[in-house]
């Protein structure tokens, strides 16, 4: 038999932050709590945004395990660790209109214990697009305009401003913590010190390949949790062809 607690009463029975669960007020769940077992850890096979929180799939020795953790950029394929969490059974969740038999929740990734084979999480430099071809793409128009290698060498100085960069396509991560992680180059930068490639989140999606201009806010030393800091990234971008 399911019941409805409100968040602050679930927060109490998980005893976690309340800032840490995946629950709007009035979810339903079922009423068996479990600790979860050590570790919560695998490869993500299947991962999606929904109310500020990432659902995961993980998989390991063949068993697949639902996990929820505060909003976080991961991608499907890499072996992550959780931080301990609860067990909730026959949990409904009234935003995915889903009901998962078993899922847990917890804090977020191991900073730790980032990968179960051993190996360090590659994070942001992980979704970096080697060069494989020459890319020319001609600067963007307008006093806010800046070619990838000028937004990483004048970033303190462009820190919280609007930028505009126009950049081949390289990358495109959709729906992570609700927006679109898109990888553009110009041909300008360094691809030996990482300066080549530039990142911008949007709700905007482009296709791999596209020539576009994006606008946003620059952010310099940005730090998302689960080794993934960006030197750079633009957010809130407008994606123009």
């Amino acid at each position: 038999m399911k019941r409805t607690l409100s968040l602050s009463a679930l927060a109490l029975a998980l005893s976690l932050p309340l800032g840490a669960h995946a629950f709007g007020p009035g979810e339903a769940m079922g009423g068996a709590v479990a600790p979860a077992p050590a570790p919560l850890a695998g490869k993500v096979v299947e991962t999606f945004p929904s109310g500020g929180y990432t659902y995961l799939l993980l998989e390991r020795d063949g068993k697949k395990t639902w996990a929820a953790i505060p909003e976080t950029p991961v991608e499907a394929g890499r072996e992550i660790s959780l931080k301990p969490g609860m067990e909730m059974r026959n949990f409904t969740s009234k935003a995915l209109k889903r009901t998962f038999e078993s899922i847990y929740f917890s804090e977020g990734l191991a900073v730790a214990a980032e990968s179960t084979a051993g190996k360090s999480s590659p994070g942001s430099t992980g979704a970096v697009v080697a060069p494989t071809e020459k890319v020319t793409v001609e600067k963007a128009a307008g006093p806010d305009a800046r070619t990838i290698a000028e937004v990483y060498g004048q970033k303190g100085a462009l820190d919280g401003k609007p930028v505009a960069v126009r950049g081949k396509v390289t990358k495109v991560s959709a729906g992570i913590m609700g927006k679109n992680w898109i990888h553009l180059q110009d041909g300008s930068g360094d691809a030996t010190k990482g300066t080549h490639d530039l990142t911008a989140t949007s709700q905007d999606l482009p296709a791999v390949g596209d020539v576009v201009t994006v606008t946003g806010t620059l952010r310099k030393d940005k730090d998302f949790g689960g080794g993934y800091r960006y030197q750079v990234i633009i957010e809130e971008g407008a994606v123009k062809r």
